[in-house]
């Protein structure tokens, strides 16, 4: 890691644990709640999933746009809650589907996206990520 200058900041705030709201300042407020019970809002299991679907198809939709070929990359990323010895872990599964290219290609674009994306580079070595086509 270099020291490159920040191209941008942000902060997210949670006062409230599991039950009530997150927020950016001055932004976005989401309501949260256990995903183990019936309250309303969105846990950190759907929020790591949007994380890693938006930043990485933002990825292969720009290595789609430097091959001139039309965005048709989609990442469903599934997240499960499981018990460990500590207490939760989360298991963390991405597909992703690049249907306009042959399978060589689509892992080549793969390789590379995981390269530059960096939600993918922050969970890169965990045991309890799988991304793949």
């Amino acid at each position: 890691m270099g020291d490159y200058p920040s191209l941008y900041t942000t902060q997210a705030i949670n006062t409230d644990g599991l039950q009530g709201n997150t927020y950016v300042p001055g932004g976005l407020t989401v309501p949260v709640s256990s995903p183990l019970s019936a309250a309303p809002g969105t846990n950190p299991e759907q929020l790591i999933g949007l994380a890693l679907s938006t930043c990485l198809n933002a990825t292969l939709e720009l290595i789609e746009k430097e091959q001139r070929v039309p965005h048709q990359s989609t990442v469903v990323t599934t997240v499960k809650l499981s018990r460990d010895q500590q207490g939760y872990q989360f298991l963390v599964d991405a597909t992703v589907t690049i249907p306009e290219v042959d399978q060589d290609t689509a892992a080549a674009w793969l390789k590379l996206a995981e390269a530059r994306c960096p939600v993918a580079k922050l969970l890169a070595g965990s045991a309890n990520v799988t991304i793949h086509l």
